[in-house]
């Protein structure tokens, strides 16, 4: 029961974007096009996997329950239900208008841990049901959520600000620069707040896919400023992953997983996206 219990944690950690490591498996979501030019009918699909090369089908398929898709107007609706395979997840949207649209996976888990007649027990529940995993009884109850986000962008003929207002709750990218208007050497800027807070002094990275061809990650790494603004000059022509964390970093000897000695409620944010930037 334990070694299950910590195969899924492990699972989750890496989905909450919290191992960073070069062999870490990230999760991520490529469209197939970023930016479309077409009179006819327009779509797109969305695949989804989690994986140790960026854009490498692999592990394991990205679950894509509850995607959603915001459209040019600003208006966020389901999107159908992925087909599901061994390696990745595929869904395919309609795009009916001109305009930028955000594709987002969103979800928040908790992670927890009581002791109940001497014993150490953990679980794993949703925000709303948590509360019902404790017993009546139960002592030293710590409980970690983890909100977790991930964005990719698509244009159909012509960039649009609609989709891209901000939530003003968890931990957000704020895109100043249209995402699928990036084109290598020119001036991006990003903005990241929590709860609708500018993030000073916030790093994040954008790694290339493409690893494996390289054998090194070229993890770029940047940081805001005293805004929660990030202006910089994009790197080479690739898809790339952005990811971030709040908190950004921890104590080298804080504790690790549930039941650990730690605070009795802690809260954990992750940002993900996938955006290609362009040739010049």
């Amino acid at each position: 029961m334990q070694a299950r219990f910590m195969k899924q944690f492990v699972i989750a950690a890496a989905l909450a974007g919290i191992a960073c490591a070069a062999q870490a498996h990230r999760p991520w979501m490529l469209p197939t096009s970023t930016f479309i030019e077409t009179d006819r009918e327009a779509w797109v699909t969305i695949d989804g996997a989690v994986s140790e090369g960026l854009f490498n089908v692999d592990h394991m398929p990205l679950r894509m329950d509850g995607l959603t898709v915001t459209d040019p107007d600003g208006q966020t609706a389901p999107a159908p239900a992925a087909t599901v395979g061994k390696f990745r997840s595929s869904v395919d949207l309609k795009l009916p208008k001109d305009g930028t649209y955000r594709v987002t996976l969103a979800a928040t888990n908790v992670m927890g841990s009581y002791t109940l007649n001497g014993e150490m027990k953990r679980f794993r529940a949703t925000e709303q049901t948590a509360d019902k995993e404790v017993p009546a009884g139960a002592t030293d109850v710590k409980r970690t959520t983890m909100v977790q986000r991930q964005d990719t962008f698509v244009t159909l003929n012509k960039p649009s600000k609609g989709a891209l207002k901000p939530l003003g709750t968890g931990l957000e990218m704020v895109a100043v620069t249209n995402p699928t208007e990036l084109r290598a050497g020119e001036k991006a800027t990003f903005r990241f707040q929590l709860d609708g807070k500018p993030l000073p002094n916030f790093p994040f990275s954008l790694i290339p896919g493409g690893v494996k061809y390289r054998g090194t990650i070229n993890e770029v790494r940047l940081t805001t400023d005293a805004r929660g603004e990030a202006s910089f000059t994009l790197p080479a022509p690739n898809m790339y992953w952005l990811s971030a964390r709040y908190p950004a970093t921890e104590p080298a000897n804080a504790p690790r997983g549930p039941g650990a000695d730690g605070p009795a409620d802690a809260r954990r944010y992750s940002y993900s996206a996938t955006l290609e930037v362009l040739p010049e």
